[in-house]
């Protein structure tokens, strides 16, 4: 059949998706390396890219910090949508993407579209002129398969620009399933059950927790998700909001406690950190290797996000009942976690036909499953209509399962959201002395609080 003629015999879950595999089940997936589905197996309904005209022939550019290998999985998963329409959609990666982004649109050489993986990046983009609202089909797709506050980070002042895409879960605490079996262990559901489950490690003579903020020219990122992902826990989203917004200052009473209640496992010494050394090790431990110790008994918890499940060697089996799977950063308040997070949004710098079809591909739970099935473990999407089984990774779809419960509270990463000065400047530098140094927390928030910019 011709590219316009693949059209889907039947729904999958009833999202519109046809998943015709060739001698295999739409969830058959290697070990640890990624699928067996192929993109040339599956095929999409054409009928919404019809409303778009005649795209056969058509070019889509994409700009993008994914390079190789993660970008196998993202040009596989384009293979139906260029079949469907003709349109031939050309990927380039690189890792100078977010200073060169910039310099391309500036010199009037921007790409069709780009994967923006800071709203704050969105915005400096948007106040050049360059980037176009997003069509209305790609608004409708978001409004039906993403909590709402997806849609308020892929805007700016108001106006609709950008769709999410990959989305990756920063509330989880890695444990080891077996050990936790053999000590008798059980995973904690609040805050005050997993503070007791770490007094009980300590008072055995172990280390509960164990950590790392070394990144190179990043040090000081992992202890920012500390801070957000409490800041949540004890003050709650809104106070969140206002704090990411500056709406309140950065060193706020409510602030300080919030960092003063992650204080209380970081810089204990009874509690950190396993295998690793003291308490001042945190800020020399590269964040990497800070859970390992977990393997051999060092160390019992670690709070990282989802795309940790990369960090474990070759052969670490991540399951409920592997060798390292982890939980939802329990609740302070209330019965659900609340969610941190981040992820990518599309943005568009035309608005011709054949890109905002592929935006619109990209913003339907067709490409989400699609994308689900040609990619390995460490991809996953908030789009709500993305099929949980269609992940390949036990940890995938617990985020999965996470960012598509109603009654979770989902965030986006504050330092991501903030001035670069701050999210990417003071706010790293001032949590590193906190944990290096014992730098005290008010004068650590009230040094951050002096370096945001006056407007």
């Amino acid at each position: 059949m011709g590219a316009r003629m693949r059209r889907s015999p039947a729904l999958v879950g009833g999202l519109g998706v046809a998943l015709l595999l060739a001698g295999c089940g739409a969830n058959e997936t290697g070990g640890g390396g990624g699928g067996e589905t192929q993109a040339s197996d599956l095929t999409i309904d054409c009928a919404p890219y019809e409303e778009f005209g005649d795209l056969e022939g058509e070019t889509v550019n994409v700009y993008t910090s994914i390079t190789d290998p993660e970008d196998t999985p993202h040009i596989e998963s384009y293979v139906p949508f260029e079949e469907c329409t003709g349109v031939d959609v050309k990927y380039e990666g690189s890792r100078e993407f977010e200073a060169q982004l910039v310099v391309r649109v500036q010199s009037g050489n921007a790409p069709d579209i780009a994967f923006i993986p800071q709203p704050g990046l969105l915005a400096t983009l948007v106040a050049t002129g360059a980037v176009v609202p997003a069509p209305e089909q790609v608004a409708a797709n978001v409004d039906e398969y993403w909590d709402e506050s997806w849609r308020e980070y892929g805007s700016v002042d108001g106006e609709f620009y950008a769709a999410p895409l990959g989305a990756n879960a920063k509330s989880f605490v890695w444990y080891s399933p077996s050990a936790f079996e053999e000590a008798g262990y059980e995973i904690p559901q609040t805050w005050e059950e997993m503070i007791d489950l770490s007094d009980q490690i300590a008072e055995s003579g172990a280390k509960p927790w164990c950590a790392g903020i070394a990144s190179g020219d990043a040090t000081g990122w992992p202890a920012t998700d500390w801070l957000e992902d409490v800041l949540l826990r004890t003050a709650g989203p809104e106070v969140y909001d206002q704090w990411v917004n500056h709406e309140i200052p950065f060193n706020d009473p409510q602030v300080v406690e919030a960092l003063d209640t992650v204080g209380e496992i970081l810089k204990n010494p009874d509690y950190v950190n396993g295998g690793l050394g003291e308490v001042q090790s945190i800020a020399t431990t590269e964040f990497g290797d800070a859970g390992l110790p977990i393997l051999d008994g060092s160390c019992w918890m670690h709070r990282q996000a989802s795309f940790y499940q990369a960090n474990w060697p070759e052969g670490t089996e991540v399951a409920e009942d592997g060798d390292v799977f982890a939980f939802p950063l329990p609740p302070i308040e209330g019965d659900a976690p609340p969610v941190l997070g981040g992820g990518e949004f599309t943005a568009a710098f035309n608005d011709d036909p054949a890109t905002q079809a592929f935006q619109t591909y990209l913003s339907s739970p067709e490409w989400a499953n699609i994308k689900a099935q040609v990619s390995g473990p460490g991809w996953v999407s908030a789009n709500t209509g993305l099929e949980i089984d269609n992940l390949t990774s036990p940890i995938d779809q617990l985020a999965a399962e996470l960012f598509q419960d109603p009654e979770a509270e989902f965030r986006f990463d504050g330092s991501d959201l903030m001035p670069g000065e701050v999210g990417a400047g003071a706010m790293w530098t001032e949590l590193t002395n906190w944990i290096a140094t014992n730098k005290p927390t008010q004068q650590v928030l009230t040094d951050v609080e002096n370096a945001w910019p006056a407007s």
